[in-house]
């Protein structure tokens, strides 16, 4: 059986992440209140960011930038549009 989380950014219990995705306290937060269909669109939106600022990840600068964008999103707060997105429809 998976294991199951509150997840923060649906507000409901969903199957949580395998390990922590990172070290540390901010990696512990995301294995205990994060759900993995929360952290794979993040990982999406992380993806697109990078390519359209190209974000260059050596850059102390934009790795912080993409880790305030990751706590917004996560926490369900306004995060960067990405210029000519148009999500799939359903």
């Amino acid at each position: 059986m998976s294991r199951m989380v509150f997840c923060a950014k649906f507000q409901e219990e969903l199957e949580g992440v395998d390990i922590p995705p990172m070290p540390g306290k901010k990696g512990e937060y995301i294995y205990n209140n994060i759900s993995k269909k929360a952290w794979s669109e993040w990982q999406s939106k992380q993806t697109m960011l990078i390519n359209e600022k190209r974000l260059n990840m050596m850059d102390p600068s934009a790795r912080s930038y993409l880790a305030e964008q990751m706590d917004n999103f996560l926490n369900n707060k306004d995060t960067d549009i990405i210029e000519g997105y148009v999500p799939p429809e359903k």
